[in-house]
């Protein structure tokens, strides 16, 4: 058998909106997407289980420093709830541990759902990767083993009905980071008297990333590698929510070596930080009594490499 031919990799810079598909890790499509890539370093921004499907933005070389805000940004889901049925678990893998009558309208989910609109106190599931003592909480629940846990305040910001009828229902969520769907379609069902789990699950947002420009592992799979490159946005894309702030040659040189400012600009906790060339993204900043101040800043081979993916 011949042996597999070694892959060289390339240093490769920005952002992928991966549309991952159901029964794949966040890390194996990651690694799956770094393969065809072929590139020298990659991260995600936050876990979306197997069972989810939908919006997983992936970071490359540069990007990879930016990654928390994406991981920090609100997420916004499509949850199909099923009514009657609670499992272990929460969702669609568990065994069923309660079947009840369901008598639910529209117009009482929507009243169920209002209540739990605002700042909510969530208490994590046993399957999630919140660790314990080194290890996550889903290695224990895979043992029978139950662990205490704290409850979490987290915000719905908003939670409306697409589609449904009687015990089966799909709810548009926007969310804080950290929001467990899962253990919100439990509770809704509780709060019915029925009890529920969650069924289905696609992220369509995070931050100011949408899932309209996200592409599948087959369909980079079919291009090449040119056109590959061609998916990929600048790593500022992971600030869009975040306001611009230009500056000019001189400037952005001392910008990047970590001096201060000064900017007759508003007060921002973040901004993004542009050089005097189309896009040349520098990294990011907060402005703070007429000061502009670095956070995250790209060193001068990564905001070249940068452009380069920019470059047609």
């Amino acid at each position: 058998m011949q042996p597999r031919p070694r892959i060289v990799r390339r240093a490769v810079h920005g952002v992928l909106l991966l549309d991952k598909p159901l029964g794949l890790s966040s890390n194996d499509a990651l690694q799956r997407a770094k393969r065809l890539f072929r590139a020298e370093k990659a991260g995600h921004t936050g876990t979306l289980d197997p069972l989810a499907s939908g919006l997983l933005p992936l970071c490359f070389g540069a990007a990879t420093k930016f990654s928390q805000a994406s991981l920090d940004a609100d997420k916004r889901y499509l949850a199909t709830v099923q009514l009657g049925e609670t499992r272990f678990g929460g969702d669609l893998e568990g065994a069923v541990i309660e079947r009840r009558p369901v008598h639910t309208t529209r117009a009482d989910l929507e009243t169920a759902c209002a209540r739990f609109v605002g700042p909510i106190d969530q208490l994590p599931p046993m399957h999630s990767a919140l660790k314990h003592e080194g290890r996550a909480l889903y290695e224990y629940a895979r043992e029978g083993v139950e662990v205490e846990r704290t409850p979490r305040r987290v915000t719905i910001h908003s939670m409306a009905i697409v589609a449904g009828e009687h015990d089966r229902w799909t709810l548009d969520v926007r969310c804080s980071k950290g929001t467990y769907i899962r253990t919100l379609a439990e509770d809704l069902g509780a709060a019915l008297g029925c009890g529920a789990h969650l069924a289905g699950l696609r992220r369509t947002g995070a931050g100011g990333l949408t899932l309209d420009r996200a592409v599948t592992l087959e369909a980079l799979e079919a291009m090449d590698e040119p056109a590959r490159d061609a998916c990929l946005l600048s790593a500022d894309r992971l600030l869009a929510e975040c306001p611009e702030v230009r500056l000019a040659a001189e400037e952005a040189a001392r910008f990047l070596a970590g001096m201060r400012r000064r900017i007759d600009l508003p007060d921002a906790d973040c901004v993004r930080v542009f050089g005097p060339e189309p896009r040349a993204f520098l990294g990011s900043g907060h402005i703070a009594a007429g000061e502009l101040i670095s956070t995250r800043l790209l060193s001068p081979v990564e905001v070249q490499g940068l452009l380069q993916e920019r470059t047609p």
